[in-house]
């Protein structure tokens, strides 16, 4: 069953958190999906994996790259999966009809953005009515994660 978990900024942008917990992504094995809202935050993201940390890379792709089952991560505006990722990363308020086939779907929005939080808010009841696994972190004062609330399916049977 697929588990989503929210991830609220209060710390660091969206460009900050987003290289670590790929990063973690791939040292599990797994591959992912980071799928932004339009095409120049899609660039900015892209540059920003490039760029993150002069000692460490984060091998990933765009449409513009191609060789999409190539890539461990792919980063899209379309809602697929290329790569045959198992984690997808839904920024700044994207939106896939797809999150409950990924083994895990993480949300990244931002604290500080009133709009952002609302929309978090309205896809954790949607979700939750859904009967999915839920988690929700929030950074603490050290850019650190804390859960803060989960929300487990109910078993029939």
């Amino acid at each position: 069953m697929a588990e989503i978990r929210f991830y609220h900024l209060t710390r660091s942008r969206v460009e900050d958190a987003l290289p670590t917990l790929l990063g973690k992504t791939l040292e599990r094995g797994w591959r992912a999906v980071v799928m932004a809202r339009s095409e120049d935050r899609l660039e900015a993201l892209d540059n920003r994996l490039w760029s993150f940390n002069d000692r460490a890379f984060l091998p990933h792709g765009t449409a513009k790259d191609g060789h999409a089952d190539l890539q461990p991560v792919w980063l899209t505006v379309e809602d697929e999966n290329p790569n045959g990722a198992t984690v997808l990363f839904l920024t700044d308020g994207a939106e896939s009809a797809a999150a409950a086939s990924f083994d895990l779907t993480c949300l990244i929005f931002d604290g500080g953005d009133e709009e952002s939080v609302k929309d978090a808010r309205q896809r954790w009841k949607g979700y939750r009515d859904a009967d999915l696994p839920l988690t929700y972190w929030q950074q603490n004062e050290n850019g650190g994660w804390e859960k803060q609330a989960e929300h487990k399916p109910e078993r029939s049977g």
